[in-house]
């Protein structure tokens, strides 16, 4: 059972931390560090809302300022974040692709129509159909999103993804050199405090 206490808003970014390095790189290291785990047991979710979900594309130019998500698009960001998020662990501790999130990639990566679609009914017959805005702009998004993903994944900066080292962080980054595994300063310095408790306690056992 979830036992973290969630917080989702429609205005997320007072809570978050700055961007972890790499995500003004790679669109889809930002993506997949909209789910943040803080101290205290409480969990940031950037993505919670279609309010927030929209704001988090409109911020990054991946929708029109005027857009409105509804709740189906923001569940299916989220679904793909935990795609990218699991192939991104995956990558760090040289481990086998999950075959799920390697498809729900793939399917992103093809879920942008071209053209309008044929379809037929009885009403009508055949006839071509646009998808709606909405779900036009959120299928780009996803496709854009997904293919970042690859880029990140097969790239020569693949090499240098890690995982921050600060609990409770989950956050994914670009180390900046061999040593750095913390997406902030903030977490850097909860690290620092944290090796230091520890010394103090065993120093006094």
């Amino acid at each position: 059972m979830r036992t973290v206490k969630e917080i989702a808003t429609s205005e997320p970014a007072r809570s978050a931390p700055p961007p972890a390095p790499g995500a003004e790189q790679y669109r889809a290291l930002d993506f997949a560090n909209t789910a943040l785990a803080l101290p205290g047991g409480q969990y940031l979710e950037l993505l919670g809302s279609p309010e927030a979900a929209t704001q988090w594309l409109v911020e990054r130019d991946l929708a029109p300022t005027d857009i409105k998500l509804d709740e189906v698009s923001a569940v299916r960001l989220r679904a793909l974040r935990d795609q990218v998020r699991a192939l991104l662990a995956s990558r760090i501790g040289a481990l086998p692709a999950p075959d799920g999130a390697l498809r729900a990639v793939n399917d992103a990566l093809t879920c942008a129509p071209t053209a309008a679609l044929l379809r037929w009914d009885p009403a009508q017959g055949l006839h071509r159909v646009q998808a709606p805005p909405a779900d036009r702009i959120v299928d780009h998004a996803l496709a854009v999103l997904a293919a970042d993903a690859a880029d990140l994944l097969t790239g020569p900066d693949a090499e240098r993804l890690a995982a921050c080292d600060s609990v409770p962080c989950q956050r994914y980054l670009l180390r900046t050199h061999a040593r750095r595994h913390w997406c902030s300063v903030r977490c850097g310095d909860r690290a620092r405090a944290a090796r230091a408790y520890a010394r103090r306690t065993q120093a006094s056992t």
